[in-house]
C-alpha cells in the first residue's frame, strides 16, 4: 500500500536559492499530497549532492580537495560544515511541518553514486576498491537509520518516504568512473554487487517507503526493482524499455515519471501531461490505473532553475497528478 494519496505529485530534491525557510514554503503549499524537503546546493560546499550524502557517514570523515571529496583521517570544518547545514535544514523543517501529518519524502544520495564521487586517501574513486565500498555502504546505513529516526522525532505524524538518489549507477555498471587521471575508467562492477549494495541500505527503509532516483539515459529497472524499490523515479524525456516498465508496473512498483525540465523552459499543463499518457498507452494499462501508478516529478533536480520556474514546474506537476486523479472519477 503506497504512503501518497492517487494523485500525488512531488519534487526530485534540489530547488534554488539559499534560504531553506522560504523552499519549504514553496514544497509545501505547492506539493501539499507528497512534500519534500529541499536541497539547496547554492549554500555551496557541504550542500552539494556528495557533501551532503557524506554527512551522513557514521565514523567515516570527509574533507574538501581541490579535487573534490575525500575521505580523512579525522573530522575537520568541511564535514562540520555539511553537517550543520543539514541540521539547519532538519530544524527548519520541524518548525515549518508543525501539525503535518501525511507523506514526507527526504533524499540521500546512495552508496554507489556516492562511491563514485567520494576519493580515498590516494585520490582514487572509493568505487574502485571494493572493501571501501563495503564500508562505505554500511556507514551510510547506519547514518541513515540515524536520520530517519531524527525525523521521525521532529514529525511525528508523517509518514516518510525515502528516496536514494543513484544517478551514477550506470556508469558503475558500465565502467565510466574516471580515474583520478582523467585517461582511463575504474573497472565495471558486477551487476549482482550493484544491486546487494543498494538492496542493504534500501533495507533500512520500510517496505512501501523505498524510492530510487536515476535521471540516467539508461537506468537498469529491473536491477533497481531486484534491490528492493517500491518506486522508480526517472526522466521520461530519455527512451525508456516499455518491456522493463510493464513489468515493473505489473509488479505493484510505482513509477515517478519527470515530466517538466530541471532548468527554464516554456511549460504547459498539457504538454507535461503529454508523455504521462503516451508511455500509458504504450504500456497498455487502464487511465483508472494511472493516479495510483504515476507519481509526476520535474526530470531531474531544480538547483538550476530560476526561482519563479522552480515554484511554476512544481505547481504543473501537482497539476498533472490531479489531472489524472480525475480519470478515476
Amino acid at each position: 500500500m503506497i504512503p501518497w494519496p492517487a494523485g500525488a505529485a512531488t519534487g526530485v530534491g534540489s530547488m534554488p536559492g539559499t534560504d531553506i525557510g522560504e523552499a519549504l514554503r514553496i514544497v509545501l503549499g505547492e506539493l501539499p499530497d507528497l512534500p519534500h524537503l529541499p536541497e539547496l546546493p547554492g549554500r555551496g560546499a557541504g550542500a552539494d549532492m556528495i557533501g551532503r550524502g557524506a554527512a551522513f557517514l557514521a565514523e567515516l570523515p570527509v574533507e574538501i580537495q581541490p579535487s573534490g571529496w575525500r575521505l580523512t583521517a579525522r573530522p575537520g570544518r568541511d564535514l562540520r560544515r555539511a553537517r550543520d547545514l543539514l541540521e539547519r535544514d532538519l530544524d527548519a523543517l520541524e518548525a515549518a511541518a508543525e501539525g503535518y501529518s501525511g507523506a514526507l519524502k527526504l533524499q540521500v544520495v546512495g552508496p554507489w553514486t556516492l562511491a563514485a564521487g567520494l576519493e580515498l586517501h590516494s585520490g582514487h574513486r572509493v568505487v574502485s576498491d571494493h572493501g571501501a565500498t563495503r564500508e562505505l555502504a554500511q556507514s551510510l546505513a547506519e547514518g541513515l537509520r540515524a536520520h530517519l529516526a531524527d525525523v521521525a522525532r521532529r514529525v511525528p505524524a508523517a509518514t516518510i518516504v525515502t528516496q536514494v538518489d543513484e544517478p551514477s549507477i550506470p556508469a558503475v555498471l558500465a565502467g565510466r568512473v574516471p580515474t583520478p587521471s582523467g585517461y582511463g575508467t575504474v573497472r565495471a562492477v558486477e551487476a549482482s554487487v550493484v544491486e546487494q549494495t543498494l538492496s542493504d541500505l534500501l533495507a533500512v527503509v520500510p517496505v512501501g517507503r523505498r524510492v530510487v532516483h536515476c535521471c540516467a539515459a539508461d537506468i537498469p529497472i529491473t536491477l533497481l526493482r531486484g534491490a528492493g524499490a517500491d518506486a522508480i523515479s526517472l526522466d521520461a524525456s530519455h527512451p525508456l524499455s516499455t518491456d522493463a516498465l510493464g513489468e515493473a508496473v505489473e509488479a505493484g512498483t510505482s513509477l515517478w515519471l519527470g515530466v517538466v525540465p530541471g532548468t527554464d523552459a516554456t511549460i504547459s499543463l498539457d504538454a507535461s501531461r503529454e508523455p504521462v499518457r503516451t508511455l500509458w498507452q504504450e504500456l497498455g494499462f487502464a487511465d483508472e490505473q494511472l493516479a495510483t501508478s504515476v507519481v509526476p516529478t520535474p526530470a531531474c533536480g531544480l538547483a538550476g532553475a530560476s526561482p519563479p520556474y522552480a515554484r511554476r514546474a512544481l505547481s504543473i506537476v501537482r497539476d498533472v497528478g490531479a489531472s489524472l486523479r480525475d480519470l478515476q472519477a
